[in-house]
Formats: C-alpha cells, sequence, structure tokens
C-alpha cells in the first residue's frame, strides 16, 4: 500500500496491529502476546483484581479467566482471595512468571526498535502520546449497542 494512500486512520491501525502480532510471535515472546500484556499488567501494577484485568486490557470476564488458568498451569501466576473482600481474587506473578516477562519484554523492545529504527526519540515520544491519546479517547466514547 502506498504511504500516500487516502486509508483511513482506522484501517491503518487495524494493519498495524494486525502485523505487530505476527511479529510479536509466541516464538518471539516465549508466550502469547495476550499473556505478555496480562503478565505486564499485573507485574507493573501488583496484585490486581480479575475485573480490573478485564478492564485494562480490554478483555471479557471469560476471556480473563481463561488466560489466567493458562498463565497458572505455566507456573507464571497465582490468584488468591483478597484478604479485604473474600468474594474477589487478586492476580499475582510467581517468581518465574516474573522472570518470563522480563524475557518477552526484552524481545519486545528489540521488536519495537526494529520497527521504529527509522524514527528519532523525538518522533517516537510523540507517536507514544499520540497514540495514547487514541487509546484513551476510545476508552471514553462509549461503544454503541
Amino acid at each position: 500500500m502506498e504511504s500516500g494512500s487516502d486509508t483511513g486512520l482506522v484501517s491503518l491501525i487495524t494493519q498495524i496491529s494486525k502485523a505487530l502480532h505476527r511479529r510479536a510471535s509466541e516464538e518471539l515472546l516465549g508466550m502469547r502476546l495476550k499473556q505478555f500484556m496480562l503478565l505486564g499488567y499485573v507485574r507493573d501494577h501488583g496484585g490486581v483484581s480479575q475485573h480490573e484485568l478485564e478492564s485494562a486490557l480490554l478483555v471479557d470476564a471469560n476471556g480473563v479467566v481463561l488466560l489466567l488458568n493458562e498463565l497458572e498451569a505455566a507456573g507464571y501466576s497465582v490468584r488468591r482471595r483478597d484478604p479485604n473482600d473474600r468474594r474477589r481474587h487478586l492476580v499475582e506473578l510467581t517468581e518465574s512468571g516474573r522472570a518470563a516477562v522480563e524475557r518477552a519484554e526484552k524481545a519486545r523492545e528489540t521488536l519495537e526498535d526494529e520497527v521504529l529504527a527509522g524514527f528519532s526519540q523525538d518522533e517516537r515520544a510523540t507517536l507514544r502520546r499520540l497514540m495514547r491519546r487514541v487509546l484513551d479517547a476510545l476508552q471514553r466514547v462509549p461503544a454503541e449497542a
């Protein structure tokens, strides 16, 4: 596709997402991309509830449970009852989960450097800031039923 074409922003973001999903393979990361995203979120936010993971990752409750089942089976995470609310489970990383997410993070950084090799540090920061604004706007605007 030509860089000067009239591709809409939604189409362009969708194409970028698909291409990145292909490049961020299980072989590269050592786990699936959704697993990496979940583990990274838990690492960065400490013990979090399953409900918080649903909101943060834009994954439905069933999807989060399936991911957590896989990650627990791999020994990467555990669910514990919240001592302040016995109805809730908090998700925490195990030591092997922390090590796995750190390895995947290094692979993600290498991929990012390859993809953005032609960008200056200022351009990278601008792109990240603009993409964050797009995501924030999408999360604020309710989807039509």
